[in-house]
């Protein structure tokens, strides 16, 4: 057996948005509305979700990334027992819980900030924080400047060259894990941290816990730099993401199959025995349903998310084929507040949801599509099939985006008896090669014995 996360699926919640807290804290009372995101365990459960990332959590001044306080959940969600209890009740459900760690920059209500602007040159946490200097003034108007995350300067850059600063941090981390049982990090802006201090992450909390995660949000550049035995387990996979809904839009699979063929192939994938982090839609990019031309091929789409080497994670909402897009620079259409009984009853017969419910049923009973090797078995503009294949199993996918149905012939990796992985019934193999129709934006998933 593998590490529990290679072979997971994920569901990735942003909870100030699903809950529907106010924009910005006030500092008021705590609001426990996190007790609401219980019934969302069965819902996971039922979808074959067996992780879940959340976040971020702490409290913060307005959307979670400018961080007020690392040890407190934010009193628009609740308090720490509401979020300890969450955790207990996943992992009672067989649900693993990774949350947002924002270690590249805090906010600017944080302690550390506070103490500058208080006691200028003589706060001993002048070095906290990259760039100050008392001799420019920011946006603000402090009377010094300092670095901020893409200039947007509400987010002040952290110096995790300075020891006290990792200290600090690597306690928040053990606080974590000691009071909540979290069993993963997603590192937001990973590519802006130092190496050294991934580094150290990583050996401290695997003495912690041994199957700790660690995963990186990564957009651009060698992902192999992040995702290795020494940094980090995973990383966002923004690559493929990309090919995913454009090689729809543009009957053109040739993109994804050359994005996979690069990465995972073989003989020479670049990221060939990493698993990384696949995913359709999350809260920073546009809905899936609102980037696709035809909604059909949310079908094939999640096909591939779910078979191909990656670890696939569902955006809450997405799994109902919900529409979101940006509206300018801002996220909160990303973000809504939903009802989980209303969408239930809404989506009742949700074609999309059955489909992701079974894509899970079968990431769970057939272990080559999180552990097998790729290979490339057939493709053109608009089909395109291949193998994941792990000792004598192989499960065969085959996908069409075409607005008709398609007339396939697939090789067989050499071998023997094939059944549809979705029905059970018998396949027939015929000189090596599976002849299937493949209906409009319709998949094949094959079992097959070599």
């Amino acid at each position: 057996m593998g590490h529990w996360y290679n072979e997971a699926v994920f569901y990735h919640i942003y909870p100030l948005g699903l809950l529907g807290a106010p924009k910005k804290n006030e500092g008021t009372e705590i609001e426990h509305r996190m007790k609401k995101l219980l019934p969302w365990i069965d819902h996971m459960k039922d979808l074959g979700v067996t992780a879940v990332y959340i976040g971020p959590l702490f409290e913060s001044t307005t959307h979670g990334y400018d961080t007020k306080d690392y040890k407190k959940v934010d009193r628009r969600l609740g308090d720490n027992e509401d979020f300890k209890d969450f955790v207990k009740k996943c992992h009672e459900a067989g649900i693993r819980v990774v949350v947002d760690g924002v270690f590249n920059h805090t906010g600017r209500e944080f302690f550390a900030f506070q103490d500058i602007q208080k006691n200028r040159e003589h706060s001993p946490y002048v070095n906290w924080y990259k760039g100050v200097n008392f001799g420019w003034n920011s946006p603000y108007n402090d009377g010094f400047g300092y670095e901020a995350w893409r200039n947007c300067f509400e987010l002040v850059n952290l110096n995790l060259y300075e020891q006290a600063v990792r200290d600090y941090l690597f306690d928040v981390i053990h606080f974590w894990i000691q009071e909540f049982d979290i069993d993963g990090i997603r590192l937001d802006c990973a590519d802006c941290l130092t190496f050294d201090f991934m580094k150290e992450m990583r050996w401290r909390t695997s003495q912690e816990k041994e199957d700790f995660w660690l995963m990186g949000e990564v957009i651009h550049g060698d992902y192999a730099r992040w995702a290795n035995d020494d940094v980090l387990h995973s990383v966002t996979n923004y690559e493929l993401h990309k090919g995913l809904y454009s090689g729809h839009n543009d009957h053109n699979y040739f993109e994804i199959a050359h994005t996979i063929r690069r990465e995972f192939d073989e003989n020479g994938g670049i990221y060939k025995g990493r698993t990384l982090y696949s995913f359709a839609d999350n809260h920073d990019v546009d809905r899936l349903a609102s980037k696709l031309n035809n909604k059909a091929h949310m079908f094939p789409e999640y096909t591939l998310l779910y078979t191909l080497p990656g670890i696939p994670s569902i955006y809450y909402g997405s799994e109902w084929g919900i529409e979101g897009r940006k509206e300018g620079g801002n996220d909160d259409p990303l973000r809504p507040a939903l009802n989980l009984a209303e969408m239930e009853e809404k989506y009742k017969d949700c074609q999309l949801t059955e489909h992701i419910r079974m894509l899970g049923r079968l990431k769970k009973e057939l272990s080559p599509l999180s552990e097998g090797k790729y290979r490339e078995l057939l493709l053109t503009n608009r089909q395109y099939a291949f193998a994941r294949i792990q000792d004598d199993k192989a499960v065969i996918v085959a996908v069409n985006n075409d607005e008709n149905p398609a007339h396939v012939s697939i090789p067989v990796p050499a071998g023997g008896n094939a059944v549809n992985a979705v029905t059970g019934e018998p396949v027939n193999v015929e000189n090596g090669r599976i002849n299937a129709e493949l209906s409009p934006a319709g998949s094949l998933i094959v079992s097959v014995n070599i």
